[in-house]
C-alpha cells in the first residue's frame, strides 16, 4: 500500500485525531473553513451506564446524528468541596472519548448549572453553605466557586487533549444555562454576572464556540441559542452569529404522581424542518436518549426515577420506532440539501394563509421547504410551476427543489411494538421465589436510634440541617398529658414538603405526600394519645430538591410548622412549634450499611413482616436469561428506595398513581405541543418498572435490597425482560419513495414510487410470520389494523411471499402490485408482521 493510501486510510479510521479549528458565522458553524449543517442529540453520561455508551452511541450516529451533546454534573463530581469522583458512571473523560471513537462531536455543557430534572440543578449541596453566597448573581463567593469548577473541567479536557483545536471532539461549551428565563428576579446584578460568565468563560482558551441558551442579552462572542418544542422563528442577537437550538424536547419528563407525557413523531419532525427551513444550521434533541435517575440524583421535586423522555432511544437503550426511523430520514433528508443550506440565506414566501415556501438557491444548487402550518386542512399548493400536496401541519423537503424525497407527516419508517414480560407469564426467566421464604429483613426504628442526633427548640428546615446527606430527617419530641386527652385528637402538621409519615407511640398514624406542583403539606392526622407520656416521632422526607427557577436554591423543605395537637379534652389547642425537638439525620439503616446487603443482622426466622412501615428487605436472586434488558415491577410496595448489588436502581413509588384526567386514546400530532398534550397512564401509577442495567447483575446470586417507608409486601415483587413483539409499517400510494432510493431524476422518481418496508429491528433475526395485510383502505394502528371497505385479496400472500424468511423486504406500493381492488379511491398497504 503506498504511503499516501495508508495517510488516506487513517484519516478515515481516526477522523478526529487532527486539529480542527471551530468558528462560526451568520449561517453556521465553521469547521475547518466549511460551514456544516449538524444535528445533535443529547445523552447524559450518569443517567446509563459506561457499558451502555458506546451501543447509546452507535445507535445515535445510525439514526443520522454529528453531535452528542451532554450537561456536566457539579454535584456528581465534587459532593465534597475539593473532592472529585470521576469514576464508573462519572467517568465524563471517558464518555467524551467514546463519542469521539464513533467519529462523533461533542458539545460539551458546562453550566455549571444544569437544571435537567437533576437534583438542586447540578450544584453541591456544601455551596448553599458558603458565607455570604447567592447563586447565579454577581457574587464574589458565588463566582469564585462557578470559576473553580468551569476551569477544573476545562483543564481536564485540555489535559487529555479533546477540544477540536487538540484534535478532539468537542466542537462547543456552554456556559450557564437558561439564565434569561429567570434573570428579570436578579435584577440589576443578572447583566453584570452574565457578561462576567462570558468573559470567564472565554477567558479559559478552549479553542471553540461558547453558547448561552435562551439568553437574549448573551454577550459577544457568546451564541445564543433557543430551547423549547419550536425555535424555527427565533432569531439570535447578531446577524454575525448562526440560528441554533440547543434543546428541541423530544418528549417531557415524567413526575411521580404525573401521567406519562409523549410527543407524537411527526409533530417532533415538523419542528425540526420547520427550524431548518427557516435558517437553522445546528440542531439537538433534548433527549436523544434520557436514561434513568439513579440513587438519588433526581430533582424537581418528584421528579421519577425513569428519565426516558419519549426519546429515540428508549430508556433501556432501545430504539423507539417509528420516531428514530423517521427523525433519521428527516436528517438524511436534511442532509440532501446541505450544500443549498450553507451556501446562502433562505429567500421566504407565502404560497397562500398558513402556507410558506423556503428557497435556498445560488447558481448551482438548489433546495425548498414547502410548508403548511394550518392545523386541519390539507392542501393542494402550485410552486415552480408543479403541483404539491401538503397536510397539515407538515414539511414537504425538496432537495433540488423539484421532488418532494419526505413530507414530515408521512411516515415510511415502521413501527416496533415492545413489552415486559414478567417472571409469571415467561417460565425461563430467572427471578424471585414468589413467596416470603427467601426474604429476610431488618426493621428501622422509629424515632431517634443514632448516636448522633441534637436537640433544638423549635422546627428547623430540612435542607439546612440534612446538608442532602439523606432523604430523610426525624423530628422527635416527647410529650406528657396529665389529662385524658379525649379521643378527637388531631394532630395538625404544615410542612414545605416533599412528604412525611407521623408515628405516635410508635404505630404508624398517618402519612401525605406533596405533588409536583405544590410540595408544601398542610395535613390534619387522627390520633390517638394516652394519659402520661406520649412520643410523637416525625418522619420527614424530600423526593428530589428543586432544580429550576429564580433562587430555586432557597426553597426549603421539612416541617418548619405550625405543629398543632387540636381536640384535646375541653376542646383545648396545644401548639408543639416551640417545643424542644430531637433531630437525627437519616435512618439507622444508611448508617449501617445495609443497602449492599452484607451487614446488620437480618432476621429470616420470625413471622414474614408484610405491609409494614419503615422496613428494609433483603432477598437474592437469579438473573434473567438471554441479554434484553432487565426491569423490576415494585407493584405491591408502596415507597422506598432499591439496591442491586449495591447499586441504587433509585426511588420507587408504585402507589402514586396519577390523575385519572388528561389522558386521551390518541394524540393528534397537529397545531403546537405542548407539555401536557399527549398523556397515557391515567389513573394508574406514574411507574411501577424500575431499570436494572444488565452490567449491574451477574448470573447468580444477585442482591436485592429495599427500604420501604410506608408498607408493602415484597413478594408481589417480579423481574421484567423487555421483549420486541410485532413489527408494523403503513404506507399510502402518496408517500414519498423510501429516502435511500432518493434520485433527483423526475422520471426516476416516479418510476420507483412509495414503497413499505420491513426490516426485523435484531440482528441475526428474519420475519417468520405476516399477521396482517391490507391493500386498499385498511385501518387501525399497529397490532389492532383491520381492513376496510376496500382490500385486496392477493395482498396477504403477495407480502408473504416477498417477506418471510428475509430479516428485510421491500414492496412496493401501488396497483402495479396489488391490481386495483377499487377504483379512483387513494390507497395505502398495511402490514404487520413478527420477527423470529
Amino acid at each position: 500500500m503506498e504511503v499516501t493510501q495508508i495517510v488516506l486510510v487513517l484519516l478515515w479510521l481516526f477522523p478526529m485525531m487532527f486539529c480542527a479549528n471551530v468558528e462560526y458565522d451568520h449561517r453556521a458553524l465553521v469547521i475547518d473553513g466549511k460551514r456544516r449543517v449538524l444535528i445533535s442529540g443529547s445523552i447524559h453520561y450518569p443517567r446509563s451506564t459506561p457499558q451502555m455508551w458506546p451501543d447509546l452511541i452507535q445507535k445515535s450516529k445510525d439514526g443520522g446524528l454529528d453531535v452528542i451533546e451532554t450537561y456536566v454534573f457539579w454535584n456528581l463530581h465534587e459532593p465534597v468541596r475539593g473532592q472529585y469522583n470521576f469514576d464508573g458512571r462519572k467517568d465524563l473523560v471517558k464518555f467524551v472519548k467514546t463519542v469521539a471513537e464513533a467519529g462523533l462531536y461533542v458539545h460539551l455543557r458546562i453550566g455549571p448549572y444544569a437544571c435537567a430534572e437533576w437534583n438542586y440543578g447540578g450544584f453541591p449541596l456544601w455551596l448553599h453553605f458558603i458565607p455570604g453566597i447567592k447563586f447565579r448573581t454577581d457574587n464574589e463567593p458565588f463566582k469564585a466557586e462557578m470559576k473553580r469548577f468551569t476551569a477544573k473541567i476545562v483543564d481536564l479536557m485540555k489535559q487529555e487533549k479533546l477540544y477540536a483545536s487538540q484534535g478532539g471532539p468537542i466542537i462547543l461549551s456552554q456556559i450557564e444555562n437558561e439564565y434569561g428565563n429567570i434573570d428579570s428576579a436578579y435584577g440589576s446584578s443578572a447583566k453584570s454576572y452574565i457578561n462576567w460568565a462570558a468573559t470567564m468563560a472565554t477567558s479559559l482558551d478552549t479553542g471553540v464556540p461558547w453558547v448561552m441558551c435562551q439568553q437574549g442579552d448573551a454577550p459577544d462572542p457568546i451564541i445564543n441559542t433557543c430551547n423549547g418544542f419550536y425555535c424555527d422563528q427565533f432569531t439570535p442577537n447578531s446577524n454575525t452569529k448562526p440560528k441554533m437550538w440547543t434543546e428541541n424536547w423530544s418528549g417531557w419528563f415524567l413526575s411521580f404522581g404525573g401521567a406519562v407525557p409523549y410527543r407524537p413523531v411527526e409533530d417532533l419532525a415538523f419542528a425540526v424542518a420547520r427550524f431548518f427551513q427557516r435558517g437553522g444550521t445546528f440542531q439537538n434533541y433534548y433527549m436523544y436518549h434520557g436514561g434513568t435517575n439513579f440513587d438519588r440524583t433526581s430533582g424537581g421535586p418528584f421528579i421519577a426515577t425513569s428519565y426516558d423522555y419519549d426519546a429515540p432511544i428508549d430508556e433501556y437503550g432501545i430504539i423507539r420506532q417509528p420516531k428514530w426511523g423517521h427523525l433519521k430520514d428527516v436528517h438524511k433528508a436534511i442532509k440532501l440539501c446541505e450544500e443549498a443550506l450553507i451556501a446562502t440565506d433562505p429567500k421566504i414566501t407565502s404560497l397562500g394563509q398558513n402556507l410558506e415556501a423556503a428557497v435556498y438557491r445560488t447558481e448551482s444548487v438548489c433546495a425548498a421547504f414547502l410548508a403548511n402550518v394550518d392545523t386541519k386542512s390539507d392542501v393542494t399548493v402550485n410552486f415552480s410551476g408543479n403541483s404539491y400536496h401538503l397536510p397539515a401541519w407538515s414539511v414537504s423537503i425538496l432537495p433540488d427543489c423539484k421532488n418532494v424525497v419526505l413530507n414530515t407527516a408521512k411516515i415510511n419508517s415502521a413501527t416496533v411494538i415492545s413489552s415486559f414480560t414478567t417472571e409469571s407469564s415467561k417460565e425461563d426467566i430467572g427471578s424471585l421465589d414468589a413467596s416470603s421464604s427467601k426474604w429476610s429483613w431488618i426493621s428501622e426504628p422509629v424515632g431517634i436510634s443514632k448516636v448522633e442526633s441534637s436537640s433544638k427548640i423549635g422546627l428547623l428546615e430540612q435542607i439546612n440541617t440534612t446538608a442532602d446527606r439523606s432523604d430523610y430527617l426525624w423530628y422527635s419530641l416527647s410529650i406528657d398529658l396529665k389529662d385524658d386527652p379525649g379521643s378527637q385528637t388531631v394532630l395538625h402538621i404544615e410542612s414545605l414538603g416533599h412528604a412525611l409519615h407521623a408515628f405516635i407511640n410508635g404505630k404508624l398514624a398517618g402519612s401525605q405526600a406533596g405533588n409536583s406542583g405544590k410540595a408544601k403539606l398542610n395535613v390534619d392526622i387522627p390520633i390517638t394519645l394516652v394519659s402520661g407520656k406520649n412520643s410523637i416521632d416525625l418522619l420527614s422526607l424530600t423526593v428530589g430538591l428543586q432544580n429550576y427557577g429564580a433562587f430555586f436554591d432557597t426553597v426549603g423543605a421539612g416541617i418548619t410548622g405550625p405543629v398543632i395537637l387540636k381536640g384535646l379534652k375541653n376542646g383545648n389547642t396545644l401548639d408543639l412549634s416551640s417545643q424542644k425537638w430531637t433531630y437525627q439525620v437519616g435512618l439507622k439503616g444508611e448508617e449501617l450499611g445495609l443497602s449492599i446487603g452484607s451487614s446488620g443482622e437480618w432476621n429470616s426466622q420470625s413471622t414474614f413482616p408484610k405491609n409494614q412501615p419503615l422496613t428494609w428487605y433483603k432477598t437474592n436472586f437469579d438473573a434473567p436469561s438471554g441479554s434484553n434488558p432487565v426491569a423490576i415491577d415494585f407493584t405491591g410496595m408502596g415507597k422506598g428506595e432499591a439496591w442491586v448489588n449495591g447499586q441504587s436502581i433509585g426511588r420507587y413509588w408504585p402507589t402514586y398513581v396519577s390523575s385519572n384526567a388528561g389522558c386521551t386514546d390518541s394524540c393528534n400530532y397537529r397545531g403546537p405541543y405542548t407539555s401536557s398534550k399527549c398523556r397515557k397512564n391515567c389513573g394508574k401509577p406514574s411507574q411501577t418498572l424500575y431499570h436494572v442495567p444488565r452490567f449491574w447483575l451477574k448470573p447468580n446470586d444477585n442482591i436485592l435490597v429495599l427500604f420501604e417507608e410506608s408498607g408493602g409486601d415484597p413478594a408481589q415483587i417480579s423481574f421484567a425482560t423487555k421483549e420486541l413483539g410485532s413489527l408494523c409499517a403503513h404506507v399510502s400510494e402518496s408517500h414519498p419513495p423510501p429516502i435511500d432510493l432518493w434520485n433527483s431524476d423526475t422520471e426516476s422518481g416516479r418510476k420507483i414510487g412509495p414503497a413499505l418496508l420491513l426490516k426485523c429491528p435484531i440482528h441475526n433475526q428474519v420475519i417468520s410470520s405476516i399477521k396482517f395485510a391490507s391493500y386498499g383502505t385498511p385501518l387501525g394502528t399497529c397490532g389492532n389494523f383491520y381492513h376496510g371497505r376496500c382490500s385486496s385479496n392477493k395482498a396477504l400472500s403477495i407480502v408473504q411471499k416477498a417477506c418471510i424468511g428475509s430479516s428485510s423486504c421491500s414492496v412496493g406500493v401501488s396497483t402495479d402490485t396489488f391490481g386495483n381492488p377499487c377504483k379512483g379511491v387513494s390507497k395505502s398497504l398495511a402490514v404487520e408482521a413478527t420477527c423470529a
